[in-house]
């Protein structure tokens, strides 16, 4: 995604502190400003100082109307729409926008990759097709590309736009994490985490730090989902000693909860609420699926299922404002608790919102593993004949995964058990 403006070039950078300073010293002098460089200050205050959402749409919505022909603002509130899980209304403000600037690489960079989320592929390979006709290239598109390739299953795609990148220093960081994900996805954990291991180093010799630090979380995550908590407590830690960034804290956070240390991870979700006191993803999908894993492990889903209420109207969002992807975890968490409370109907209808969105959850492991809760979730109903249909697609997936990782072992005994 990207933003138009000298703040959010730092921001997609990852110099995220420095944006934000650069912005917040701008919203304090901004009574001496036009009205249009009001618009842009207030708008990009709320959205990327405080990250109050509501409100950045509010100011973008009013600055489109006062000035029709700013596309800036235009594509703003299409990228907020994105992050809230609004996507028809994200594809007509990134439409707008590229009708307003046809021969622009963000235009065609957001389009595609509305058109990912929504899972329009045949129009989504138009339009990659459209911009090479045009020779309009960038680091933006290339990151699309590699998920639309994702998304239908070709290989080759991928491996393209990873090469193209193999000599860009900080696109190679991207291109390698996505690599790592799409590893995990099969379950082949041996090669993400050496995928995961030059990520980091890619993004270290880029200058990159907090990127650096974001591929580790991600990497902790990935062993905390597959059952490997000494692993996934390495990486965390690793991964917060570097950074505290939101984005790194909610990710590390989430891992450590999930291999049982829900104290720590509980103390970054609060501090999380404390410093991030008006941004809506951190109040509302951050810590309540922190705090809502943390009650699982106690025993509690009922509690659990309670604390994702906030999510729900977010859940669906491209919450990260970075390359690494954490999206619908307060979905799957949710579907994790239906299944701990013996819940099987529930849990199922929140596995299928994973599986129903690929272009969202694209090649993260939980795009996999939801297909693992569905069969879970559809033995608990009695349902055979469609949960040996959820194991055989997950195991089908996971076809050349390493033999030793615990929640394939599982599966596999789960799955012996229903023949």
């Amino acid at each position: 995604m990207a933003y138009a403006s000298l703040g959010t070039t730092y921001h997609n950078l990852g110099e995220k502190e420095l944006a934000a300073e650069n912005t917040r010293r701008a919203f304090e002098l901004r009574a001496k400003v036009s009205e249009r460089e009001k618009f842009y200050i207030e708008s990009h205050y709320h959205h990327f100082v405080t990250g109050d959402l509501e409100k950045a749409k509010e100011v973008y919505e009013l600055w489109t109307q006062t000035y029709p022909r700013d596309s800036g603002p235009i594509n703003n509130l299409g990228v907020v729409y994105q992050t809230l899980g609004q996507y028809e209304k994200t594809f007509e403000n990134f439409r707008a926008v590229q009708l307003m600037t046809p021969n622009d690489a963000v235009g065609y960079s957001n389009m595609l990759v509305v058109l990912v989320n929504l899972n329009r592929v045949k129009e989504a390979r138009a339009m990659a097709a459209e911009a090479a006709a045009k020779k309009i290239d960038s680091s933006g598109i290339r990151f699309d590309l590699y998920q639309l390739a994702f998304l239908q299953s070709d290989g080759a795609g991928m491996a393209d736009q990873v090469s193209w990148a193999a000599d860009r220093p900080g696109d190679d960081a991207v291109m390698l994490y996505y690599e790592a994900d799409t590893a995990a996805y099969y379950g082949q954990l041996n090669k993400a985490r050496d995928l995961s291991r030059q990520a980091v180093a890619a993004a270290e010799r880029a200058g990159r730090p907090e990127r650096a630090a974001g591929c580790q979380a991600a990497a902790g995550l990935r062993e905390a989902l597959f059952g490997n908590g000494a692993e996934a407590k390495r990486a965390t830690m690793t991964a917060l000693k570097s950074s505290n960034a939101r984005d790194v804290q909610f990710v590390a956070a989430l891992a450590l909860g999930m291999v049982g240390d829900q104290g720590k991870a509980v103390e970054i979700a609060n501090g999380l609420k404390s410093r991030f006191s008006q941004d809506t993803i951190v109040q509302f999908n951050y810590p309540p699926t922190i705090y809502a894993q943390a009650a699982l492990n106690e025993g509690n889903p009922p509690r659990a299922i309670e604390l994702l209420r906030a999510a729900t109207p977010y859940e669906l969002g491209l919450a990260t404002s970075s390359n690494y992807s954490t999206y619908m975890y307060p979905v799957y968490v949710r579907g994790q608790a239906y299944l701990s409370a013996l819940q099987g109907g529930p849990a199922a209808v929140e596995f299928q919102k994973i599986v129903n969105w690929p272009g969202v959850v694209s090649n993260e492991p939980i795009g996999a593993l939801a297909h693992l809760g569905l069969a879970r979730a559809r033995a608990m109903n009695g349902e055979t004949a469609e949960a040996r249909t959820s194991y055989d697609k997950f195991l089908s997936l996971w076809k050349d995964a390493d033999p030793d990782i615990p929640i394939l072992i599982a599966a596999k005994a789960e799955y012996a058990k229903l023949k």
